[in-house]
């Protein structure tokens, strides 16, 4: 009996001495991890580094050079809260999402819709923007079609290479042809020139350009497809970053904020003498 008293005493105090080791354990794993979070990475530098791809009127360079658009008023904001300076880095489409994992910056701030497929790769915030694409045509090479007539081997478009425009297209109009560009801009200037018959793009986009060539481009629907939400790109395993990237972009839209500096650059064209034409 006694010895059977002192294993049983033992595995009490095993018992015992797990059950503390356990929340300590848990408690310091979580502090690591709030360590190691780009938040206090962000606040150790002194700046926010943010990835961003150049498309109007999201980011744009104005005729000094400099970037102004949606993202620019959005990354100064968030950096202008948590105290640090914006640093923003330029980079292709394409090679956005293997720049962020890779750490060429802390978060991705451009237009990124949310998708299963990106999702695997990165985390999403809540949505900070919301739009839908339209088509722009060339008013010649696409006199008199319908929806349907879009989707034939006689039809070109273009598009942003790996931007949401270029899987819908493809998606929509498998039969037509698709040529792939690394700007937007270049996908417009293919359907000016006569060289494809339509392309895809985030209002006010589209109709900004048929504005300006009204003799040479349309949108010739008033839908608008794929409406969609756009998110912030964050690595994989920071749930102190989304925490705060969510709250504050649940502040924003709150305050009114993010709809004032949307309805700015996306309803509006006060800026548009800002940059190129």
């Amino acid at each position: 009996m006694k010895t059977t008293r002192r294993m049983f005493g033992a595995a009490l105090a095993l018992m015992a001495a797990t059950s503390l080791a356990m929340p300590v354990s848990a408690q310091s794993a979580t502090q690591s991890l709030a360590r190691e979070s780009v938040i206090e990475k962000i606040k150790q530098r002194g700046a926010i580094k943010i990835g961003l791809s150049i498309f109007k009127p999201w980011s744009m360079r104005d005729k000094n050079g400099d970037l102004i658009g949606f993202e620019l008023d959005v990354g100064r904001k968030l950096a202008e809260d948590m105290g640090v300076e914006a640093e923003f880095v330029p980079t292709s489409w394409d090679g956005i999402i293997p720049a962020l994992v890779s750490g060429k910056f802390d978060v991705i701030i451009s237009g990124m819709t949310t998708t299963p497929q990106r999702n695997l790769t990165v985390n999403f915030s809540e949505p900070y923007a919301f739009s839908g694409l339209t088509i722009l045509a060339n008013k010649k090479l696409a006199e008199g079609f319908k929806l349907e007539d879009y989707n034939s081997p006689d039809v070109t478009f273009a598009a942003r290479r790996g931007a949401t425009p270029a899987t819908l297209i493809a998606k929509m109009f498998p039969k037509a042809k698709l040529l792939l560009f690394d700007e937007d801009g270049a996908a417009t200037q293919e359907v000016l020139n006569g060289n494809a018959t339509a392309t895809m793009a985030s209002e006010p986009t589209p109709s900004n350009e048929a504005r300006r060539y009204p003799d040479t481009l349309m949108v010739p629907f008033d839908d608008t497809y794929n409406a969609t939400g756009e998110a912030f790109a964050l690595r994989k395993g920071d749930p102190d970053a989304l925490n705060f990237f969510n709250n504050w972009i649940n502040i924003q839209w709150s305050n009114g904020w993010l709809e004032e500096r949307n309805d700015y650059w996306f309803r509006g064209i006060e800026w548009a003498d800002q940059v190129e034409q």
